[in-house]
């Protein structure tokens, strides 16, 4: 049986938690333009950033606060994906390393829920730079553990 490194368990988490907040995204979104009078079935060549202002203009501004959460999931996460995966295959995928792996997890997800829910600036960026500082030591790890092997 192949070893499979424990911070895949954070990466899969994190893909896991991009999911739900997907399908909250839908539960949130399509109830309000049902109230904002928007017909998804009518719309042609719309885009996301178009619909965004389109419930905004109708009052539905806290149905865009999960989308716009779920859009964040696709950006700063990525690079914890393949920095993640290149501890994995460096060796470097457990200790320190994943119990950072796990805060980062559990600070975009709280992220998320403040986002999702009151979105206050000043405790989202809060959670952000931490979720960042997170980022920064994951990537300095494997940047030593990468170059420190190939600099013998």
């Amino acid at each position: 049986m192949p070893h499979h490194s424990p911070i895949i368990g954070p990466v899969i988490a994190m893909a896991g938690w991009t999911l739900v907040m997907w399908v909250w995204m839908y539960v949130t979104r399509l109830p309000a333009m049902r109230r904002a009078g928007i017909d998804g079935t009518k719309i042609v060549g719309g885009t996301g950033p178009a619909l965004r202002e389109a419930l905004i203009a109708k009052g539905e501004t806290r149905a865009t606060w999960v989308a716009d959460n779920y859009n964040h999931l696709h950006e700063q996460p990525t690079v914890f994906y393949a920095v993640a995966i290149a501890l994995a295959l460096i060796g470097g995928g457990d200790g320190l390393n994943l119990q950072i792996a796990w805060a980062y997890v559990g600070v975009r997800v709280l992220h998320s829920i403040v986002q999702a829910t009151v979105n206050r600036v000043v405790i989202r960026f809060a959670l952000f730079a931490l979720s960042s500082l997170c980022l920064i030591a994951l990537t300095l790890h494997a940047a030593i553990a990468h170059f420190h092997g190939h600099h013998g």
